[in-house]
């Protein structure tokens, strides 16, 4: 059996994994670890880096480097690395080809199929970017799935082995490092079926980073927006740091050390919600959305389940007890929590015994219509829903026209995804004609039915009532739309990139951290910083002694880690905070909510929420 894996492409992160042993299993890199920064990094001879190196190198080589490039997939930005212009697709593509590769040496067979996360919101454009970018990256992309889907997935088999659980009503709330996605689930005997999709693209914890780091630049009489890329980013890897420690401690400080510069500023999870506050309240138009279009089901929610790395912190978990009162809020790992569902999708797509009878099923989450004339206004033509946002897939649905001129001659049927009242608002999918019989205007109609399929592909045909002639137009927003000539050329493009063999991953991890480490040190320690490198180097390229390679890669490694918390503290830099009382209390033991299955969280606390003001 040819296998097929599952892939949680991240914003921040991306992870790999399979239904095996009858359970979804996370695939590790070569480095040993399951979460592989999304990020590359291309130099000029052509190398590109994927995930750790290239995180360490988006510091010391930020003109080479590109990272949350997720958000952008479907749109025409483009990346400058080592020479050439990149799309958000193929960067996606490098990172996918990693996973591959991955999951081939994990595996020990040819990996050709996989099933590809993306978030709820996604558009069709976004979509199709996905796809496009698994295509490049080898893989037949088949199947995309919704991450709060796989997320519901993940929660619904138990243990991991497809077990159906109790029914119930989930309200998933997914927030990942780019993106933030809420459904509304209803899972009953073997059937886990979305009711309701809703979501912000540019809405995740890197926003959070951007909003430290601005106040950090603020109290040190910067403007972040006019320092260099360099500093920039060592300002953000700082700030990224120093929030990941809230969700450990109520209190820490936020070092910066760059050369001459260096700058401390104390940090508590009430000042992280001061200056997050707009972030925060663009967090419930998604939910609110989601509630208000479920409302026709009646459903009653049993359980508030959290996916994404950015629930681990406490004042989201906070906000959102306060502003969703259900009975449970329920929290797997949340770094993982999406992976381990599409690993229970490609179980179901091989027909694994112990999920094959598990049913997922999806809906569409933007509204699929047609322009329509304006009498208002003839210069914009009006958005007619055919199919409207969260109908279940596959669905197909009808309406009928009528020509809107005296003597018209055809009628153009142009395809629109959106919410918007004018189409020029909305995203345009395609187009069609057919002839009609010239007659005064109103006299002549035409049916036109849309069907969508859960793979994307939107089927618009068109039948000119009176005399029964048909048109179709097959809108493949899931297939790859360049002719095969260009593809071609772009698959050699990608050929030409030299990725790094795996055994020699940990070597290059080490140069890339010293030369992060060289690029914010001043002094004698960048001096032996470089020396080491240098050292190093020259180890690798020219005695290639592995033993000697090996014994000294801990060394130095070693040193770099005493360097690296050099940077993070001064000598004064962790004095404790005064206490002072506010509405945000920390959570008061109860179960680790990051251990192993699925945990309860603490009991709602006493907080109040109120125009941008807190208070207790």
């Amino acid at each position: 059996m040819e296998r097929i894996i599952g892939i949680d492409l991240g914003t921040t992160n991306s992870l790999v994994s399979v239904w095996q042993d009858g359970r979804s299993r996370l695939i590790p890199n070569s480095l040993g670890e399951y979460l592989t920064p999304s990020i590359v990094s291309i130099d000029e001879e052509g190398h590109v880096y994927v995930g750790k190196i290239a995180k360490e190198r988006l510091t010391s080589h930020p003109e080479h480097t590109a990272a949350l490039f997720k958000r952008f997939m479907g749109t025409e930005k483009t990346y400058a690395l080592g020479g050439r212009e990149y799309r958000p697709e193929e960067l996606s593509a490098l990172v996918l080809r990693r996973l591959k590769e991955d999951a081939e040496r994990y595996l020990g067979t040819e990996i050709k199929e996989a099933v590809i996360s993306v978030p709820a919101y996604f558009n069709d454009m976004a979509r199709k970017a996905t796809k496009d970018a698994g295509a490049l990256a080898g893989l037949h992309v088949e199947r995309i799935v919704n991450e709060p889907s796989a997320a519901a997935l993940a929660c619904r088999s138990t243990g991991g082995k497809g077990q159906a659980e109790e029914d119930e009503t989930l309200l998933v709330f997914d927030f990942g490092g780019g993106t933030l996605d809420v459904s509304l689930v209803d899972c009953f005997d073997n059937v886990v079926e979305i009711v309701s999709v809703s979501g912000d693209n540019r809405l995740g914890g890197s926003d959070f980073d951007r909003a430290v780091a601005e106040q950090f630049c603020k109290e040190h009489g910067l403007c972040f927006d006019a320092l260099s890329p360099q500093r920039q980013n060592v300002i953000l890897r700082r700030a990224a740091q120093a929030k990941c420690m809230l969700s450990e401690t109520e209190q820490t400080v936020m070092t910066v050390t760059d050369g001459e510069f260096q700058g401390q500023m104390e940090l508590t999870n009430q000042k992280l919600i001061q200056i997050s506050m707009p972030l925060f309240h663009r967090m419930l138009v998604p939910v609110r959305a989601v509630l208000n279009d479920g409302q026709k089901e009646r459903l009653e929610i049993s359980k508030v389940v959290l996916a994404g790395g950015s629930c681990k912190m406490p004042t989201i978990q906070q906000y959102l007890r306060h502003f969703l009162p259900y009975g449970q809020m329920t929290v797997m790992d949340p770094d993982h929590m999406i992976a381990a569902g599409v690993g229970v999708y490609a179980g179901i797509k091989e027909r694994r015994e112990e999920v094959k009878d598990l049913l997922l099923t999806d809906i569409c989450p933007f509204t699929l219509g047609t322009g329509v004339y304006n009498e208002a206004d003839a210069r914009r033509s009006i958005m007619a829903p055919i199919i409207d946002r969260n109908s279940v897939l596959p669905c197909r649905k009808e309406q009928r026209f009528q020509t809107a001129k005296d003597f018209q001659k055809s009628v153009k049927i142009d395809v629109y995804q959106g919410e918007a009242y004018y189409v020029d608002e909305n995203i345009y999918l395609g187009e069609l004609s057919v002839d009609v019989p010239m007659a005064l205007k109103g006299q002549e109609s035409i049916t036109v039915c849309y069907t969508y399929d859960i793979n994307g592909i939107l089927v618009v045909d068109v039948k000119v009532d009176s005399t029964g002639k048909q048109a179709r137009q097959v809108i493949t927003t899931g297939t790859y739309t360049l002719d095969p000539a260009e593809l071609e050329q772009y698959l050699r493009d990608l050929e030409q990139l030299h990725s790094l063999p795996a055994d020699e991953e940990d070597n290059q991890m080490l140069i890339a951290w010293g030369e992060r480490l060289f690029a914010q040190t001043t002094g004698e320690l960048r001096e032996e910083i470089g020396r080491r490198i240098q050292y190093f180097q020259h180890l690798v390229n020219q005695e290639q002694d592995p033993y000697k390679i090996r014994k000294q890669r801990k060394y130095i490694a070693d040193f770099f880690e005493r360097a690296d918390r050099y940077l993070d503290t001064f000598a004064d830099a962790w004095q404790r905070l005064e206490d002072d009382s506010s509405w945000y209390e920390p959570d008061s033991g109860g179960a680790d909510p990051y251990g192993e299955g699925t945990e309860s969280m603490a009991e709602e606390e006493d907080l109040k929420w109120y125009d941008g003001h807190l208070t207790s």
